[in-house]
Order: structure tokens, then sequence, then C-alpha cells
């Protein structure tokens, strides 16, 4: 039977602790952008400002939080900022 060290089986728990956690945020933040997108597909102009600053926050967190790398976004924030103008403009 393989010597399997403390500090290896400690490693798992963390690593499965975090992966966890980062799979939540990352769910999260997937949910407020589809909601945003579907905003902007129906043309709901009002709710969409909103969902934009829920992005927005939920984006800025996962990136403080480790869980995106703060360039991925704010491309996402930029990407999903052009889309809310172009629905607003086109509506």
């Amino acid at each position: 039977m393989p010597v399997v060290h403390k500090s290896a089986l400690k490693a798992a728990r963390q690593s499965e602790k975090r992966r966890a956690r980062n799979r939540a945020v990352q769910t999260g933040v997937k949910h407020v952008i589809k909601k945003l997108q579907t905003a902007v597909e129906n043309k709901q102009t009002d709710e969409t400002t909103a969902l934009l600053r829920d992005a927005a926050r939920a984006l800025q967190r996962a990136a403080s939080k480790g869980v995106l790398h703060r360039n991925t976004a704010s491309r996402k924030l930029s990407r999903l900022t052009a889309q809310v103008r172009k629905g607003v403009v086109s509506a």
C-alpha cells in the first residue's frame, strides 16, 4: 500500500473546498450574466441597467477572490456593456 502523507491528505481536502467555493462563485456570475443577456434580448431597457450593475459587482467580486483573472473580468464587463448599449440603441 502506498504511503500517503498527512500533508497530501490535507492539501486534497483544501483543494476540494476551494474548488467548491470557486464553482459556486463562477455559477453565480454565470447566472447574473445570463439574466442580463436575456433582458437585453427581450429589450427590457429598464431592467438592463440594474442587471448590468449586478453583473459588474459579481465580476469584480470574483476577480478580487481570485476566481477570475482581473483582465478576464474586465473584458467580460466591457463586452456586456457593449451588448447593453447596442440593445438600448436598437430598441
